[in-house]
């Protein structure tokens, strides 16, 4: 199985996952779940690769808090020469401007149900979320399957490679993409931010579930997309940001940061959630 990567621990002094997914709601396309709450794979092949994935990642350093800090996001700074360039207002997880070369984010907006307005809503919701940080001039999508016309969200987004608003490597392709698991120091949203998860020092709500309705091939897993998410009734299939399960569990079931388990439509926060989406730059 693929450990996270280096930094992917946080920096929290704390020992133990914060948060725990909640076992008070769950729908009824789930079928199981650990003593936390969470979730298990309930049949739709979302089983993990735990073999492949991390060659090539970049490394992200963290701070003592666990978010995701150094290196410069944006380009040079304006010279004593008179060229300019992007801002270079330090990292992006600071305030700063993400990586020019950024393709791939998860949402930093959250939605308490699985109605995001059907692809075309949640494509807005990428497009606007990337342009209030410099990269409205890409065309963007959100990576969501659907039952209605049938559609894979793997073949919503490009074919690669994936940087996150760090500059860090993601996968280098499409295919690497859909082998590696998920990790809280590198599937983070457009500022730079680490996903509350089960990483050591996380912050509490548990919000690493992201919305996908996915199998871990990026292909539909039919009847778990809140009616192409237009509804807020039904179920719908998540993956976990962190690759990680309770008490920083990496048991197959946890590891898929697109395809790890049912969650229910009506109230995406229960089991670990926040109507978090990933977004990428279309292909």
């Amino acid at each position: 199985m693929q450990a996270t990567s280096s930094s992917s621990g946080g920096g929290g002094g704390s020992g133990s996952a914060a948060g725990s997914d909640a076992s008070s709601s769950t729908s009824a396309a789930a079928s199981g779940s650990d003593a936390s709450g969470e979730t298990a794979d309930v049949g739709s092949g979302a089983t993990a690769d735990a073999g492949s994935g991390g060659s090539g990642l970049a490394t992200v350093p963290t701070d003592a808090s666990g978010s995701s800090a150094g290196g410069e996001a944006g380009a040079s700074a304006t010279d004593g020469g008179g060229s300019s360039g992007p801002p270079d207002s330090g990292p992006a997880g600071d305030g700063g401007v993400p990586s020019p070369i950024m393709n791939f984010f998860v949402s930093s907006d959250t939605s308490t149900t699985g109605n995001l307005g059907g692809l075309q809503g949640a494509d807005a919701r990428c497009q606007r979320l990337a342009a209030a940080v410099g990269h409205g001039d890409k065309t963007w999508h959100a990576y969501l399957s659907a039952d209605s016309p049938a559609t894979n969200a793997r073949d919503r987004i490009g074919s690669g490679p994936y940087y996150n608003s760090l500059g860090a490597l993601v996968a280098a392709d499409i295919n690497a993409l859909h082998a590696r698991t998920g990790d809280p120091a590198v599937f983070i949203d457009e500022h730079g931010g680490r996903i509350n998860g089960q990483w050591t020092g996380s912050p509490a709500p548990l919000q690493h579930d992201i919305l996908t309705g996915s199998t871990t091939a990026g292909m539909l897993n039919a009847g778990m997309t809140c009616t192409n998410w237009t509804a807020a009734t039904g179920a719908s299939f998540v993956g976990h940001a962190d690759g990680l399960g309770p008490a920083m569990s990496m048991a197959a079931m946890y590891t898929p940061w697109n395809s790890s388990h049912a969650a229910e439509c009506a109230n995406t926060a229960p089991l670990g959630g926040a109507g978090r989406i990933y977004c990428f730059v279309a292909n």
